[in-house]
C-alpha cells in the first residue's frame, strides 16, 4: 500500500471514529453520579456485598438501574451514616468499626455517648451493655464491680430446657475511665443458656461474624472518637444516651450538665457545628441544645422511639407541627414508621412520613442491615411491608422508596457500603 493510500485510509478511519464517538455521546446516559458528579475516591472500598444484594433483587427497573453502577464511581456521601461504625461484622463503637465505616464511604459516623463513674464520656450504645459488648466479665476485678454479676442459666437436667436464663448487667457508670480503657470490644451478643462466663460471652448471630472480634476491638472515649473522625474526614452524629442511673448522678451531675459536656467536647476540638448532628431519644435534650447551643441545636436530631401508630396522627404527641414549632428541624424514626403498603401492595410513604415532610421536618432513619435474612421477613424494621419482602435484595427496594418517595436526608446502616453504593448510583449527596 502506497503512503498516499495509507493517509487516505487513516483519514477515513479517523472520520469514522469521530462520528462513532459523537453517536455514542448522543446516546450516553447522563447519570449525575458519574457524568458530572464526584470522581472516584480510591479510599472508598465497598467490597462485594452491595453487588451481591443487587443481583439478589427481583427483576425490574430498579435492579437494571443499579446494575449500571457496578463500576462506580464510588465516593463518600453524607447520605450514608455508619451506625455504631460498621456493626454488622465489626465490634460496635470500636476504632476498627469506625475506620471500616469510613472506608465504606460513610460521610457521617456515630458515637453513642454515655459516662463512666468519674463522669468521663465514652462511646457505648447503652450505659449498661458492657456485659454483651465487651470482655468485662472475663476480667474478674472488673466483673466484680458490675451492677449485676454473672448468674448462670438454670437448665433442666432431664430435658435440657432453660428454666432461668443466664444474666448479667455491667454499666459504664460501674467503673472509671481508666478501668474502661482496660476493656476490649466484642460483637454484641450473649448466650442465655450459658452456665459459664465463657459461654455467656458467645452467642453471636449466625448472620454476623466473630472474625474481626477475635483480637478484641479498641474501645474509645468520646473525645478520642472526635479526633479519629477528624482524621478520617467524616462528619459526626453523637447520640446522648438516656442514663440507666438516676440523675443527677452522684448528687450533682445533672442531665443538662451531661448534654452540655457532650457539646463542649466538640467545641474544645474545634469541630464546626455544621459537621455535628447531635441526637437523642429524649426530646428535652434536643430542646436544650436548640436553646443553649443553637449552632449545634440547628442540626439536633430527635430520635423518635415513641410507641405510636404511623398511620394515626392522633397517637403522635407532640405532632409534627408542634415539634417544628419548638425548633426541631430533623426527626429520626425507625424505618418501619416511614413506609407502608398501598391497596396494590406497593411500598409507599406512610402518613407519618408525609406529615413530617408537610411540617418542614427533615428525616433521617434507622437501621439498614441490622436485621437477619429478609427471606424470613426481616424483623421489626420491615414489619409494615413484610408481605412483599422475601429476599435480601428487597432492602434496596425499601431504601429506594425511602430515598426517592419519602425523601430522607440519610440513613443509618450497620454496613455502610450498601448505602454508599445506592447513593453514589443515584447521585445523592
Amino acid at each position: 500500500m502506497s503512503n498516499k493510500h495509507r493517509y487516505l485510509l487513516f483519514g477515513v478511519l479517523s472520520a469514522a471514529l469521530v462520528v462513532a464517538l459523537a453517536i455514542a455521546g448522543a446516546f450516553a446516559v447522563d447519570r449525575s453520579a458519574s457524568a458530572q458528579g464526584p470522581e472516584n475516591d480510591p479510599s472508598v472500598q465497598l467490597g462485594p456485598r452491595p453487588f451481591f444484594l443487587v443481583e439478589n433483587m427481583d427483576e425490574g427497573e430498579l435492579k437494571t438501574a443499579l446494575q449500571q453502577c457496578v463500576n462506580g464511581p464510588f465516593y463518600r456521601t453524607d447520605f450514608s451514616i455508619g451506625h455504631r461504625g460498621a456493626a454488622l461484622q465489626f465490634p460496635e463503637h470500636t476504632r476498627e468499626s469506625y475506620v471500616a465505616a469510613a472506608r465504606m464511604g460513610a460521610g457521617i459516623v456515630e458515637c453513642d455517648v454515655t459516662f463512666t463513674s468519674d463522669r468521663e464520656l465514652v462511646c457505648r450504645h447503652s450505659q449498661c451493655d458492657l456485659h454483651t459488648t465487651t470482655n468485662i466479665l472475663a476480667i474478674p476485678e472488673l466483673a466484680a464491680k458490675c451492677t449485676q454479676p454473672f448468674t448462670p442459666a438454670v437448665i433442666d437436667p432431664e430435658t435440657g430446657e432453660v428454666i432461668e436464663r443466664a444474666s448479667a448487667m455491667c454499666c459504664t457508670s460501674d467503673i472509671t475511665l481508666e478501668e474502661f480503657k482496660m476493656l476490649t470490644g466484642k460483637m454484641d451478643a450473649s448466650n442465655p443458656a450459658a452456665t459459664t462466663v465463657e459461654e455467656y460471652m458467645g452467642g453471636t448471630a449466625g448472620w454476623r461474624t466473630d472474625l474481626y472480634a477475635i483480637q478484641g476491638g479498641t474501645l474509645m472515649t468520646h473525645a478520642e472518637s472526635i479526633a479519629l473522625f477528624q482524621e478520617l474526614g467524616v462528619k459526626m452524629t453523637p447520640e446522648l444516651k438516656e442514663p440507666s442511673v438516676q440523675m443527677p448522678f452522684d448528687g450533682d451531675y445533672t442531665q443538662e450538665a451531661y448534654a452540655q459536656q457532650m457539646i463542649d467536647e466538640y467545641k474544645a476540638a474545634g469541630v464546626p457545628p455544621e459537621d455535628v448532628f447531635p441526637q437523642s431519644f429524649v426530646l428535652d435534650d434536643v430542646l436544650y441544645w436548640i436553646e443553649n447551643e443553637p449552632e449545634f441545636g440547628a442540626q439536633g436530631v430527635f430520635l423518635d422511639g415513641r410507641s405510636l401508630d404511623p398511620s394515626d396522627p392522633a397517637t403522635w404527641d407532640p405532632d409534627m407541627g408542634a415539634l417544628a414549632d419548638r425548633g426541631v428541624q430533623i426527626i429520626a424514626p425507625p424505618m418501619q414508621m416511614l413506609v407502608t403498603l398501598d391497596e396494590n401492595d406497593q411500598i409507599v410513604p406512610s402518613a407519618y412520613a408525609l406529615a413530617a415532610k408537610e411540617a418542614g421536618l427533615e428525616i433521617i432513619t434507622w437501621t439498614l442491615e441490622r436485621s437477619g435474612p429478609l427471606q424470613t421477613g426481616g424483623g421489626s424494621y420491615y414489619q409494615n411491608v413484610a408481605e412483599v419482602i422475601n429476599n435480601d435484595g428487597d432492602m434496596l427496594t425499601v431504601l429506594d422508596v425511602l430515598a426517592q418517595d419519602v425523601g430522607i436526608l440519610g440513613i443509618f446502616s450497620d454496613w455502610p457500603a450498601t448505602v454508599t453504593f445506592y447513593a453514589n448510583c443515584m447521585g445523592l449527596d
